[in-house]
């Protein structure tokens, strides 16, 4: 799967992300959404939801090719938690 080239740096990239989730998607998101993955287009707040992250991002990229997508996931403070084995 071919991707763009960021049109922003990560940091401008994840505060605009929060300013577009928090007006545009947060309020559409109901209780069973909670831990699922939310596909977001910072430009347009075109966003999908879906239990599978990947899934999320295809149908989203089949809609919007050139996005500049942001994963969250709905009701957590991140998308991915990286644990150490013991």
């Amino acid at each position: 799967m071919p991707t763009e080239p960021l049109r922003r740096d990560p940091d401008q990239l994840a505060h605009l992300a929060e300013q577009v989730f928090e007006r545009q998607v947060r309020p559409t998101l109901r209780p069973e959404d909670d831990g699922k993955f939310v596909a977001l287009d910072v430009d347009t707040g075109d966003h999908e939801i879906d239990d599978d992250d990947h899934a999320a991002v295809m149908r989203l990229r089949n809609r919007r090719p050139k996005a500049e997508i942001w994963l969250e996931r709905a009701g957590q403070p991140t998308a991915y938690q990286m644990r150490r084995r013991r």
